[in-house]
């Protein structure tokens, strides 16, 4: 017998409605991995609440310091007046077991005992256990409201960024040639005579990218190398010491040019990090460089002199800077054609023959002149020791005519 064909299409009959109707997902209980390092999402201040006190202002700490105290001193003395309550103690003048009369004196009771003042006029007595228990709590509860409290306070007069004042750096930052490179170079120094031991300087430049997958980085941080970090040894930081990058292909500031340069919104920031030498703690000074506050041309002045044997620092040019001649082009166009710099260095030198040349004739003029008026002076003084002319008379035929002779 032939199957008769049915007039329903087959993709919308039972078996094909039922193969494309939407499954249900399965859901499955999530099995928690292990990990190292446990993530906590909330209450982060909350945990490290000694830490939080320390970075508060002062006012603030000083409130909570007082609140903390005084709230304890409260709390209890409204136990000590519960106890006494219970017992009976606080009508009676005479079998008490615990000396309280009102709520003042259990307050007084309570800061003699958490403060181990001990005046004598109040006390408690061996037939009272509830006063023994609420007399150990105090005592241990106020130790560490003691330890945490002073911790606190000690912890905000030592901060190592009070040190960290005493460290300075330059206004700007200059630009300039240096052993035939372009170099970034900055100046630090430290005001105090105690030392900054293992002093290390971090350069960072901060801009706005751009990645070739098209997100944008507001924030991208990136490294930048300095003399000293090349040379893996930290500063001695006994002078003002001027801290040179030096501009190469690794440089993020390679490919930027004078003219860029100003019309860029990069920053550079640079950390200094050190441990003080009195204290032990390390102590970390930052600052850092916007587009504006970058010289191009220019180059520190000298603030160390010799002395009779002695060398003084000048700190009142610790920021001064002179312009030098500098070619205004970026690093990468100095790479590739040398003779930029060449021809840069070479008018350097001819205007400082120049200016050389400038200065010794004006010199020498000002020495002649010197000379001219020390001579004038001389002559004249020279004619008034002349001796005067002397005339002598000789007498003529008849006695009557002279002739005066010299």
């Amino acid at each position: 017998m032939l199957a008769r064909k049915s007039i329903i299409p087959e993709e919308f009959g039972v078996p094909g409605l039922a193969s494309r109707m939407p499954r249900k997902p399965v859901f499955r209980d999530r099995v928690n991995k292990a990990r190292f390092i446990n993530i906590r999402e909330q209450g982060r201040f909350l945990q490290d609440v000694f830490t939080t006190l320390v970075d508060l202002k002062w006012r603030f700490t000083l409130v909570i310091f007082t609140t903390t105290f005084v709230s304890s001193w409260l709390l209890f003395a409204m136990s000590w007046w519960l106890v006494a309550f219970a017992h009976g103690d606080l009508g009676q003048e005479r079998d008490r077991e615990l000396d309280l009369g009102s709520f003042t004196s259990a307050f007084l009771f309570s800061i003699e005992v958490q403060v181990t003042i001990g005046f004598g006029g109040r006390m408690i007595t061996e037939h009272c256990p509830t006063a023994i228990t609420v007399l150990i709590m105090q005592n241990i509860i106020g130790l560490i409201i003691n330890a945490v409290m002073l911790g606190c306070i000690f912890m905000k007069t030592a901060q190592s960024n009070r040190r960290a004042e005493t460290l300075i750096f330059s206004r700007h930052a200059v630009i300039a040639v240096r052993n035939n490179c372009l170099c970034f170079m900055i100046r630090i120094g430290d005001l105090r005579k105690s030392m900054i031991i293992g002093a290390t300087v971090r350069l960072q430049v901060v801009r706005k990218t751009t990645t070739p997958e098209g997100e944008v980085i507001p924030i991208h941080q990136i490294d930048v190398q300095t003399e000293t970090a090349l040379a893996s040894n930290s500063l001695f930081l006994l002078a003002p010491l001027i801290i040179c990058h030096i501009i190469d292909k690794n440089s993020p500031l390679y490919d930027l040019s004078a003219m860029e340069l100003q019309c860029s919104d990069l920053e550079v920031i640079v950390i200094l990090e050190g441990v003080v030498e009195t204290t032990g703690i390390t102590t970390q000074a930052r600052t850092s460089y916007v587009s504006d506050e970058i010289q191009w041309g220019h180059r520190f002045v000298p603030i160390v002199t010799e002395e009779e044997g002695v060398y003084s620092v000048d700190y009142s040019k610790f920021g001064n800077t002179v312009k030098v001649t500098t070619p205004r082009c970026s690093a990468r166009e100095l790479d590739e054609k040398p003779s930029i710099l060449i021809q840069t260095l070479q008018k350097s030198e001819l205007s400082h023959q120049n200016s050389l040349r400038k200065r010794n004739s004006m010199r020498r003029n000002n020495s002649m002149r010197k000379n001219a008026g020390g001579s004038g002076g001389l002559r004249r003084n020279n004619s008034g020791l002349l001796t005067p002319k002397v005339q002598f008379f000789t007498p003529t035929e008849g006695g009557q005519n002279l002739n005066a002779v010299t």
